[in-house]
């Protein structure tokens, strides 16, 4: 993902069992194209938490993520105002996200990153 603006906005979390199939469909036909539609949202891509093995001091090792979210979507924004717009605020509740989908969510993590330069 070739990043073409200075923030990334990255929410994480988790989703109950039951509901994961349900969460995934609206993400992807739902919340994303409702999101992409609201002014200084540049991109949208989604992530699943994999494991991790890295070489570190010449040895092999696994990196616990136990408590890291297995779901992450980031969000290439214009800037930080981009989240607290009403176009935003609107985008959000549009759909089904809000009713059938955000009472499963937990270990949500709401992050905004600004690129160094």
């Amino acid at each position: 993902m070739p990043v073409k603006e200075k923030y990334l906005f990255i929410v994480s979390m988790d989703v109950s069992p039951e509901k994961e199939d349900l969460f995934n469909e609206i993400y992807d036909k739902e919340h994303i194209p409702y999101l992409s539609e609201v002014p200084g949202v540049v991109a949208i891509s989604r992530y699943t938490k994999e494991p991790v093995k890295i070489s570190l001091g010449g040895e092999i090792k696994e990196i616990e993520m136990e408590d890291e979210p297995k779901y992450t979507a980031i969000y290439e924004v214009t800037g930080p105002e981009v989240m607290s717009s009403d176009a935003w605020g609107e985008a959000g509740e549009k759909g089904r996200w809000g009713p059938e989908v955000r009472p499963y969510t937990f270990n949500r993590r709401h992050v905004l990153r600004k690129i160094i330069e």
